[in-house]
């Protein structure tokens, strides 16, 4: 299985991504288990999820530092090879 060796913008940006991606998971509830902490509020008193600015704009800067700005398939195949199972 080839390793991949990535620059320290690549690892930057697979990292913002990732944190990316457990806030998002965070902001909508999908922890990954069934069991939530509480009973869930009615549909009627859930706030709308927010994702913070800064973290998205953390995560596009590193990828346009990267120059994978636009470049999603290689953004992925850096993100797998770092990360299998991702």
């Amino acid at each position: 299985m080839p390793t991949a060796v990535l620059t320290d913008r690549e690892r930057t940006a697979v990292q913002a991504y990732l944190r990316l991606l457990h806030t998002v998971r965070a902001a909508f509830g999908d922890e990954g288990d069934d069991e939530g902490v509480g009973a869930p509020a009615a549909p009627q008193d859930r706030l709308p999820p927010v994702v913070p600015p800064a973290v998205l704009a953390e995560a596009e800067q590193a990828l346009a530092a990267a120059g994978l700005a636009g470049n999603e398939e290689e953004f992925f195949r850096l993100l797998h090879g770092w990360c299998p199972g991702r």
